[in-house]
C-alpha cells in the first residue's frame, strides 16, 4: 500500500465515524439505541441484515476453502444461508417484529422471561455472551490477518486499529448507526467486488472467462461438494444456518425487531436473501480462480485473496479492496456488539442489580454504550490468542465453534416464538440447551481435553444442534408446563392485530419500565 491506498483507508474511516455522529441525534432511549426505535426502513433493515452476515473471514478462511476446493465454497456457505433465511421470511421474521412492536421488548431474549423462567433467560444469556466474544475475536483476527498482508502492521495492531474505530460508531449511535454505516460498507463493497471481478476476467481473457476457465482449473473444483464439505456437511450447514441467521445469534434479530411492521420483517428478510443468492458468487469467483494466478503461501490457502489483491490491483484500488475486507468485519463486530449490550443491559444487569432495573433513558444509554465498549474490549483481547492451541485457527473457531454451540442457544429461543412448541417450558429448554453443549464438548473433545481428531466436521457441527432440538420436543411433550400466561404469550407474538398503540400488547405479569420497554413482574423494585 502507498499514500494513495492509505488515503482512501483513512477516508473510509473517517466516514464511518461521521455517520455514527450523525446517527447520535436520533437515539434518544434504549429503544432507539438498540432497536431504531422501530423505524428502519424495510430495505435499509434488510441490506444491514445480509452485511451483518459476514465479515473478512470471507476473504481469508472461505478464499481458502475456495482456492483449495472449488465451488463448494458457494454451494456449502452462502446457498444455505440464502435458503434458511428464505425460510425464515415467513416463519420467523414477522414474529421477532413483533417482540418490539407488541411486547415493547429492547433485547430479543428479554421475551424469554415470560416464555419461559428467569434461570432459562440467564442461562441462555451468558453462554451467548461467551460465545459471541470468541465469535467477535475471530472477526476481528482475520481483519488483522489481511492488513498485515498489506502493511505489515502485527496482528495487536491491526485488532486495535479496527476495534478502536468500529467502537467510536456503534457506541455512538447505536443501532441507526450501525444500519447506515452497514449501507455506506455494502455501496463500497459492490465497487471493490466488481472491480475485482473486472479485473481477474481480464487477467483471464475477458468476459469469456466465466464459462471458459472452469476446465483449467485444478480437478475437483467445479464439484459442488469436496473435501470435509460433503452433503451431509451442506445439509447439516442449511439447518444451523435457518436458525442462525434468522435470529439465533442476535445480531439478525435485532434487524427484524427495528423494521415498523411484521411485513415490513418478511421483505427485510427477502432482500437479505436474495442478496445471499447473487452477492457472494461474485465475490467467489475471483476467489476461484486464484490457483491461476496466485500460489498461495500459507496451508490453507487464506491468504490467497489477500495475494492476488496486492498482485493484481493498481494503488488507490488496492485501498477501495483492502476498505471492502474492512467494510464487512466492522459491520458484523459493530452488530454484535449492539446485541450483546442489549441482551446485558435488558436481561442480565436487571437480574443482579436493582438499580437496573428502574433506569431512566440516561441511565439506560450509559450502560448500553459502556456494555458495547466493554464487550469490544474483551473481543479484541481474545482476538490476539486465536491461533493459539485452544481455537488452533480462524475457520475453525467460525465454523466449528460457533455453528456447533449457536444451536443448543438458539432453539429453545426460536422455537419458543412458534405455536406448535407451546407445551415445552423452562425444563425442555434448559434440557435441550444443556444436553446440546454437553453434545458439542463430546464431540470435539475428549475427557482430558484433548481434541479429537476422528469426528467428520459436520458432525461436530450438527450433533449438537440436532440433540437440542430432540430434546427441546421430547421433554416438552414428556412434560409439557405450556400455561395460560405462556399461551397468551405465544399467541400475542404469532399475530397481529388489536391492543393498545395499534397492536401493542402487555402481557399479564409485565408492566411499563421508565423507557417504555416491558419489565416482568417477577424483577419489580
Amino acid at each position: 500500500m502507498n499514500s494513495l491506498d492509505w488515503t482512501v483507508l483513512i477516508g473510509y474511516f473517517g466516514v464511518m465515524v461521521a455517520i455514527g455522529l450523525w446517527s447520535h441525534r436520533h437515539v434518544d432511549d434504549v429503544s432507539d439505541f438498540f432497536t431504531a426505535g422501530g423505524r428502519m426502513p424495510w430495505w435499509l433493515s434488510g441490506i444491514s441484515h445480509h452485511m451483518s452476515g459476514y465479515s473478512a473471514v470471507m476473504f481469508t478462511g472461505y478464499a481458502g476453502i475456495a482456492y483449495q476446493y472449488g465451488v463448494t465454497s458457494f454451494v456449502t456457505w452462502s446457498l444455505p444461508i440464502a435458503i434458511g433465511i428464505g425460510i425464515g421470511a415467513k416463519l420467523f421474521a414477522p414474529r421477532l417484529n413483533r417482540l418490539r412492536s407488541r411486547l415493547h421488548v429492547a433485547s430479543p431474549l428479554e421475551y424469554l422471561k415470560n416464555r419461559y423462567n428467569v434461570p432459562t433467560q440467564q442461562a441462555l444469556a451468558w453462554s451467548g455472551l461467551l460465545l459471541k466474544i470468541v465469535d467477535v475475536g475471530a472477526k476481528w483476527a482475520a481483519i488483522a490477518t489481511l492488513l498485515s498482508v498489506f502493511t505489515g502492521m502485527s496482528l495487536t495492531q491491526g485488532i486495535f486499529i479496527t476495534g478502536a474505530i468500529t467502537a467510536v460508531y456503534c457506541t455512538v449511535g447505536g443501532l441507526w448507526a450501525d444500519a447506515l454505516t452497514e449501507l455506506g460498507q455494502f455501496v463500497i463493497q459492490l465497487f471493490a467486488g466488481l472491480t475485482m471481478l473486472v479485473i481477474v476476467l481480464n487477467e483471464l481473457g475477458g468476459l469469456s472467462a466465466l464459462w471458459t476457465v472452469w476446465d483449467k482449473l485444478p480437478e475437483g473444483h467445479v464439484e459442488p461438494t469436496a473435501g470435509p464439505y460433503t452433503v451431509t456437511f451442506l445439509l447439516a450447514y442449511l439447518f444451523i444456518k435457518t436458525f442462525e441467521y434468522n435470529g439465533g445469534m442476535w445480531n439478525q434479530a435485532q434487524r427484524y425487531m427495528a423494521t415498523d411492521s411484521a411485513r415490513s420483517a418478511t421483505r427485510s428478510a427477502r432482500l437479505s436473501a436474495i442478496l445471499w443468492l447473487v452477492w457472494p458468487a461474485v465475490l467467489f469467483f475471483p476467489m476461484w480462480a486464484a490457483p491461476l494466478l496466485v500460489e498461495a503461501k500459507k496451508p490453507d490457502a487464506s491468504d490467497s485473496y489477500a495475494l492476488m489483491t496486492e498482485q493484481l490491483l493498481p494503488h488507490g484500488l488496492l485501498g477501495l479492496v483492502v476498505v471492502g475486507f474492512f467494510s464487512h468485519t466492522m459491520a458484523m463486530c459493530s452488530s454484535d456488539a449492539n446485541s450483546i449490550s442489549a441482551v446485558f443491559t435488558r436481561d442480565i444487569a436487571p437480574v443482579f442489580s436493582k438499580a437496573a432495573r428502574s433506569w431512566d433513558n440516561r441511565a439506560g444509554l450509559l450502560a448500553a454504550r459502556l456494555s458495547t465498549l466493554a464487550f469490544l474490549a474483551l473481543s479484541m483481547a481474545l482476538a490476539t490468542q486465536i491461533n493459539s492451541p485452544a481455537f488452533k485457527d480462524i475457520i475453525s473457531v467460525v465454523i466449528k465453534w460457533v455453528a456447533g454451540l449457536m444451536g443448543p442457544i438458539a432453539i429453545p429461543f426460536m422455537l419458543g416464538l412458534l405455536r406448535p412448541f407451546h407445551r415445552s417450558g423452562p425444563t425442555a429448554a434448559l434440557t435441550s440447551w444443556a444436553a446440546g453443549l454437553l453434545a458439542f464438548y463430546f464431540t470435539n473433545y475428549d475427557l482430558h481435553g484433548s481434541v479429537k481428531t476422528d469426528v467428520a466436521l459436520q458432525y461436530q457441527v450438527a450433533l449438537p444442534l440436532a440433540i437440542s432440538l430432540v430434546l427441546y420436543v421430547v421433554v416438552g411433550l414428556l412434560k409439557p408446563e405450556d400455561t395460560p400466561e405462556r399461551d397468551a404469550l405465544i399467541e400475542t407474538i404469532n399475530s397481529d392485530g388489536g391492543g393498545p398503540r395499534g397492536g401493542a400488547a402487555t402481557l399479564p405479569g409485565q408492566r411499563t419500565g421508565p423507557d417504555g420497554t416491558g419489565v416482568p413482574e417477577g424483577l419489580k423494585d
